[in-house]
């Protein structure tokens, strides 16, 4: 009997590059789409933040409601994985798109009416819960058509790139709407991309992942957080959230106690581009070390970014510092997204990036109000403490925990006409190198660096 190993050599010869990734067949029918849905999300938080500071006056208030809309997106947003996991994307996220348009405009309509700020946040729950989760979707879809692949690490570099695109541009038109035309028009328009834009994601069928069959009787289904690893990565995005969050409500504080609270988009705006460029950087590289070591080292370099925050005392040394911090965040994002194919089965795959979503979300919203009472009661310079701390705590946590960022080796697949066992009993199977065949017959190379 023989066994055929097929190698793509394209991929062995040459460097996978963002023009090969987007060549990938049907990539570009879910990437367009799929921007268009995520782009609200980046407008979400500062919309609310600005909007509840108008009606009461307080950032401390607007801190609460917005970070009740990060508790509820992360508690409900690994629920909602599962979902999609089981019952297919499209089938999860046109109801949920319409409950958030609904939710949201809800939440506008009671802060316009001077509701108090328990009921904003009772408001803010079910605008946080159908928060789409298109994100995770779409890196989904990357998993599945390039499983193995080594454009894998490229795609989670896009996938990091777009987001933050969305960032640079969500908070910029997100504050222009609403300190242009009205403290509620940024949340209006977040409402109604988030519909449109969902519903054109939902549309494109072809390329969603099948859902996932149910385990036979007596089988039991292994959840995304079961893994240990995952947990470790939700520590380190939970870090990653806090600095989100804590620069979202310090830079706010800041561009109003300088008198230009129309820089506060440009300040942001800054920080993300800060990210977006490292993300294009790492895409680009040909990395030499491990993606648990690349996490570690990109961690140490966002905490100590995070550290001077609080010293800035110009708009102009406070761009550079948040630059500088958004450079720091690419590696460890995309790195943590990367890692989910060596930790999770492609079954739960879905779920785990919606925990790693929730996690950033999580401590998105604890930074958010924990910054928020800081800057009321001190000025903005404490308000930038939490984006510190956070990442200190977190980069801690994943030092001491490391080792549970270890894959298991990975399995190296070979395509033969004969059945599975018979190709377990070939001991030249056995022997091959690391390379194998996907599930649609396309070659590629097994990653073996771990660390």
């Amino acid at each position: 009997m023989t066994s055929a190993v097929t190698t793509d050599k394209s991929a062995t010869s040459t460097r996978p590059g963002y023009g090969q990734l987007l060549r990938t067949p049907g990539a570009l029918g879910f990437v367009l789409p799929g921007f268009a849905a995520r782009l609200p999300f980046g407008m979400l938080t500062i919309s609310i933040l600005l909007l509840v500071q108008h009606t009461t006056g307080s950032y401390g208030s607007a801190g609460i409601v917005a970070a009740v809309t990060g508790i509820s997106m992360a508690v409900f947003a690994p629920v909602m994985g599962k979902l999609i996991d089981r019952r297919g994307q499209s089938a999860v996220l046109v109801p949920v798109a319409l409950i958030h348009a609904t939710a949201v405009s809800s939440l506008v309509a009671f802060a316009l009416l001077g509701a108090p700020v328990w009921a904003l946040a009772l408001a803010a729950v079910p605008a946080g819960a159908s928060v789409p989760q298109v994100g995770p979707m779409v890196r989904s879809r990357w998993a599945a058509k390039l499983e193995g692949s080594p454009l894998l690490p490229t795609a989670a570099a896009f996938e990091s790139v777009t987001d933050e695109f969305t960032f640079v541009v969500g908070p910029v038109l997100a504050t222009a709407l609403c300190t242009g035309i009205n403290p509620a028009a940024g949340l209006i328009t977040e409402a109604a991309l988030t519909l449109i834009g969902g519903l054109l994601f939902a549309a494109q069928r072809a390329t969603q992942p099948k859902p996932v069959a149910r385990p036979a009787h007596g089988e039991k289904h292994a959840p995304a957080l079961s893994f240990h690893g995952l947990r470790v990565l939700i520590v380190a995005f939970i870090g990653i959230g806090a600095v989100f969050g804590g620069m979202q409500v310090s830079l706010a504080a800041f561009s109003e106690e300088i008198g230009n609270p129309g820089a506060n988009g440009l300040l942001y705006g800054v920080f993300a581009a800060g990210n977006m460029i490292a993300g294009i950087a790492c895409g680009a590289i040909a990395w030499k070390i491990g993606p648990r070591r690349r996490l570690i080292l990109g961690y140490i370099g966002l905490t100590a970014a995070a550290s001077v925050l609080w010293a800035a005392n110009s708009m102009i040394l406070l761009g550079a510092l948040g630059l500088v911090v958004g450079l720091c965040i690419a590696p460890a994002l995309i790195t943590g997204y990367t890692m989910i194919e060596q930790l999770v089965p492609a079954a739960s795959r879905t779920e785990a990036f919606t925990w790693l979503t929730g996690g950033v979300a999580f401590g998105q919203a604890g930074a958010v109000t924990l910054a928020g009472r800081l800057t009321d009661a001190h000025g903005s310079s404490y308000g930038f403490l939490v984006p510190m701390v956070a990442t200190a705590l977190a980069l801690a946590i994943l030092l001491v925990l490391r080792a549970k960022l270890a894959p298991k080796a990975p399995s190296r697949i070979v395509s033969s006409s004969k059945p599975a066992a018979a190709q377990a009993a070939a001991p030249a199977a056995s022997k091959a190198p690391a390379a194998g065949v996907n599930e649609r017959g396309l070659g590629h190379r097994v990653p073996v660096t771990v660390d």
